[in-house]
């Protein structure tokens, strides 16, 4: 894959995660105003177990890919086949135990220790079971996902996320028709079309990849590679949803729905916006994969900081936006807008900056195969933030502050992948705050400047706000796009850009 190749594809998913961004946000828009601030706070505590799975689909997904890609990249059919039917079997597996569990210890724990109003008891209960069905539908689509991702079929792959987003929002718009209690309405509509698409992604396979037939593999030593890579990698995934869950649960103990509802609105932001940054890394990831496997290690150092660049790049092209125009953005989204949801929407904003910086070294990490201390160290320091954010709101601080301690433990991770990188594939350290880092700081805020001065001179003007908001929007979205060119991008990278433009024009 050229560089040409990376700026095209991660070009394509960027402007996919854009639909989808605005359908999920005006979607959000809708379920609130429908359900209203306490339930919607209900779902957000009990059903954002399904909010996360998209994160966990993601997550999960680059374990499979990681073995897929690097089977193509060796050009092992045999192998693939072995490696695809295998996954399926542990994530079955991986179903019926985590199943098990949340029906005894997770049923106890909502029925006795959450904060839910008496009459909504039964409501928050039939949620969290269509959650759990949900959850196994997810979980057993990532085999097929990351087949196609390995693949590279990113034109398939974009369309079914946007057919995805659009089938949500349709639903949402039912609630309003139908006399039924919305909130458990709700969860069946999203529990459906999580099924449909599973059953489009299983179709779409069985027809184009004859590795996606299920059979049966007696090679133990397949079961226990794959096991020990898919445990290790969920390790750390298994400590984001304690993380979010854990602070969640915390904020519903200490505040209550009505704060649930405020992390609710900046969590949908941030499930898109992550979604949207994993799928940018999506363009490179197989390849990276492919590099090592080929032994290229050039070529796949190249690409890391190229990937890394371009990611960071598209992340701020809509965060510096968001940033400077959050509270009129939540207006015009939600109209009404729950307490501390600006301040959450800001701060979870930044700590998806913080992630991004070194994103794309985790594909690398994971290209090596060897991930249990990555993934050990990761996972301890994220998990750190619920005990620490309990101690903080003892003490009577704010509910922001449970961002603020998790973005700091994100810097933390940023330097323990850094540090991996070095040790498991011998790229120095200097080399990527050099190249990537620096370079993201540096262009961060050139781009700022200008945005900040026009926000403060509208401001001085008194025009209303939908004026002030399109005029900072587009004068952030110009004032980066064009730092980017002219200080993020080398020769090769602008003339591509310019190539491309002109054969659209032509």
């Amino acid at each position: 894959m050229s560089n040409n190749k990376v700026i095209r594809n991660a070009g394509m998913l960027y402007v996919r995660m854009l639909v989808m961004l605005f359908v999920s946000l005006y979607t959000s828009r809708v379920v609130l105003n429908t359900l209203g601030v306490s339930d919607f706070g209900i779902y957000n505590v009990v059903g954002g177990i399904v909010l996360m799975f998209a994160f966990i689909s993601n997550t999960m997904a680059g374990a499979s890919q990681r073995f897929f890609s690097y089977e193509i990249g060796c050009n092992n059919v045999e192998r693939l086949k072995q490696l695809f039917s295998v996954t399926l079997a542990i994530y079955v597996f991986f179903c019926i135990l985590i199943s098990i569990l949340a029906e005894t210890i997770g049923l106890w724990f909502i029925r006795n220790k959450m904060n839910i109003p008496v009459e909504r008891v039964d409501a928050a209960l039939f949620v969290y079971h269509a959650s759990i069905i949900s959850f196994i539908f997810t979980i057993i689509r990532i085999p097929y996902n990351s087949l196609i991702i390995a693949h590279e079929k990113m034109s398939f792959f974009a369309t079914t996320s946007i057919i995805e987003a659009l089938l949500k929002l349709g639903g949402v718009f039912v609630l309003s028709f139908l006399e039924f209690d919305k909130l458990k309405l709700y969860s069946v509509i999203m529990l459906l079309v999580v099924l449909l698409i599973t059953i489009v992604y299983y179709l779409y396979c069985r027809r184009n990849f004859k590795e996606s037939r299920f059979i049966i593999v007696k090679d133990k030593k397949i079961y226990t590679e794959l096991s020990s890579y898919a445990g290790w990698n969920s390790f750390t995934t298994l400590a984001n949803i304690g993380l979010d869950q854990g602070i969640n649960i915390l904020l519903n103990i200490f505040f209550g729905p009505v704060v649930n509802a405020a992390r609710g609105i900046a969590f949908q932001i941030k499930t898109q916006v992550t979604a949207f940054v994993g799928n940018i890394q999506m363009a490179s990831a197989p390849q990276i994969i492919k590099y090592h496997a080929a032994n290229k290690k050039n070529e796949m150092e190249t690409l890391i900081y190229l990937s890394s660049r371009v990611t960071y790049y598209f992340m701020f092209l809509i965060a510096l936006p968001l940033l400077l125009q959050t509270e009129t953005l939540l207006r015009l989204w939600l109209i009404k807008v729950p307490p501390h949801a600006v301040i959450f929407t800001q701060l979870v904003i930044i700590n998806i900056l913080i992630e991004t910086i070194s994103g794309t070294v985790t594909s690398a990490i994971q290209a090596t195969g060897r991930i249990k201390a990555y993934q050990i160290a990761v996972g301890v320091v994220l998990l750190l933030a619920v005990p620490i954010s309990y101690l903080l709101l003892k003490q009577g601080l704010n509910p922001e502050i449970t961002v603020v301690v998790t973005s700091v433990l994100s810097v933390v991770c940023v330097l323990i992948r850094l540090i991996m990188f070095q040790v498991l594939l011998g790229v120095k350290v200097t080399e990527y705050l050099k190249k990537v880092i620096l370079n993201s700081i540096v262009i961060s805020i050139l781009s700022c400047v200008i945005p900040i001065i026009i926000r403060f001179y509208c401001n001085d003007l008194g025009l209303i706000d939908i004026t002030t908001f399109l005029i900072t929007c587009t004068a952030s979205v110009i004032s980066t796009f064009f730092t980017i060119y002219f200080f993020g991008l080398n020769y090769e990278e602008k003339k591509y850009i310019l190539n491309f433009i002109n054969k659209k024009k032509a």
